[in-house]
């Protein structure tokens, strides 16, 4: 059985159509200094229902290549954003 590669990750756009962005950041130890370092990184993901919304938690597994930078397809969302949420509450407020 092949391994299959997941990250976890945060939609930073989801403005193309079943196609969402996703920042990921790890945390690695600099070899020489020992200090804790963030690196991140954007990856383009299949989102089929077009189901994911900006600030979601999501996690993606690794895929075929289905264009020329998108490889990786949401597996689930883990938590969905409160931008929504907030969004809705203030267009009722000035209504």
């Amino acid at each position: 059985m092949k391994h299959v590669k997941s990250r976890i990750g945060t939609v930073v756009s989801n403005k193309m159509s079943k196609t969402v962005v996703v920042s990921v950041t790890r945390q690695y130890k600099h070899k020489l200094y020992g200090k804790i370092l963030s690196a991140r990184k954007k990856y383009k993901a299949h989102d089929e229902n077009n189901q994911c919304q900006v600030g979601d938690l999501v996690l993606m597994k690794e895929t075929r290549h289905l264009s020329k930078d998108k490889y990786w397809a949401v597996e689930k969302v883990l938590r969905r954003s409160s931008l929504m949420e907030v969004a809705h509450d203030s267009n009722a407020n000035n209504s």
